[in-house]
């Protein structure tokens, strides 16, 4: 079990069974899931989704780290938060998040992923993380331009939605990168 991830309002912690209520209150929200290739989800989906995280949780070497996304105000879940080491050999990781649309333009997302880029980088010497987001999705590649990653390109069909292909952009930050904007 890791640690809680704190910030000056969010809580980040490992996803518990119960957190399926919570989840579900998004990941069946139609314009939450637009640009993905999963939901809206029924309510089978989402339990599945959390027992996943959890089983992901006790496997070694572990690769996979969901956490939820709570705010430390109201003390309630208000999306969820992943890392996921790519590759261990070239030290790579990648994060995503997802948030309630309750919660959307209040930051909370990009509070979310600084928590989540300091734990890649701290916990797990890596050297570079990286994030993929629809090309649509302009509220997803801003919170990762304010996370200090760079847009490294455009990912051609790389990933299967429901209505066809998607490009993907792709952001990333390097460790030395991480620590200049954690120093300044």
């Amino acid at each position: 079990m890791t640690r809680n991830l704190v910030s000056k309002r969010v809580v980040l912690r490992e996803i518990k069974e119960k957190d399926w209520v919570d989840v579900h209150k998004y990941a069946s929200n139609e314009i939450v899931c637009q640009f993905q290739p999963w939901g809206p989800n029924t309510e089978i989906e989402s339990k599945t989704f959390v027992k996943e995280a959890i089983e992901d949780a006790e496997k070694e070497p572990r690769t996979r780290f969901v956490f939820a996304i709570i705010e430390k105000k109201n003390e309630i879940m208000i999306g969820s938060v992943e890392f996921n080491i790519r590759d261990v050999r070239n030290r790579t990781g990648e994060i995503g998040y997802i948030v309630n649309p309750d919660y959307w333009g209040k930051g909370f997302a990009t509070e979310a992923a600084n928590l989540i880029l300091a734990f890649g980088f701290q916990h797990f010497n890596l050297h570079r993380i990286y994030a993929t987001c629809d090309p649509r999705n302009i509220a997803s590649s801003k919170v990762l331009e304010k996370i200090c990653m760079t847009k490294e390109g455009r990912l051609r069909e790389d990933l299967l939605l429901k209505e066809g292909w998607r490009d993907s952009l792709l952001y990333s930050i390097l460790e030395q990168e991480w620590t200049e904007v954690v120093n300044n």
